[in-house]
């Protein structure tokens, strides 16, 4: 069973990556405060505020848990607790068969001439071509769809 410090720091580190794959980027508490207050019905937070969210010393409320995975674009369950839930909106991707998970799918064609192009790439570009792959790959975590 985790204490109540640990999920604070969890939810700090879920807040840093969906700050991470935001449309606008939020690297200090000061913004992250601004942002947050030009969105909010009720009242501004502060710095602070901010501040201790992002360093796992206090998680906001629930009303701002919602307000946050709004703007953000993530669940607010999972934005909380970590935990996936269904997605609002339909996607189209690829699923794998009945009977077989992601794993148990083979490549096709086109992702091993992606995974060779990826290989060739400088480890600059290689560690990006990561990174994003990282924010689709969290998409997956935080929706169950």
């Amino acid at each position: 069973m985790s204490s109540p410090q640990d999920e604070k720091l969890a939810f700090a580190l879920r807040l840093k990556q969906a700050l991470k794959r935001s449309k606008k980027k939020i690297d200090t508490p000061t913004e992250l405060a601004l942002q947050f207050n030009l969105l909010y019905q009720g009242d501004s937070i502060t710095q602070q505020s901010a501040q201790k969210w992002l360093t796992g010393l206090n998680r906001p409320a629930p009303d701002k848990i919602e307000t946050l995975a709004a703007w953000l674009n993530v669940s607010p369950q999972w934005l909380r607790y970590g935990i996936a839930e269904e997605r609002p909106q339909i996607t189209v991707g690829r699923k794998p068969p009945k009977g077989k998970t992601a794993a148990a799918i083979e490549p096709t064609a086109d992702e091993i001439k992606l995974l060779a192009r990826i290989r060739a790439l400088p480890e600059h570009r290689r560690y990006l071509v990561n990174e994003i792959v990282d924010q689709f790959a969290l998409e997956q975590e935080m929706w169950l769809k």
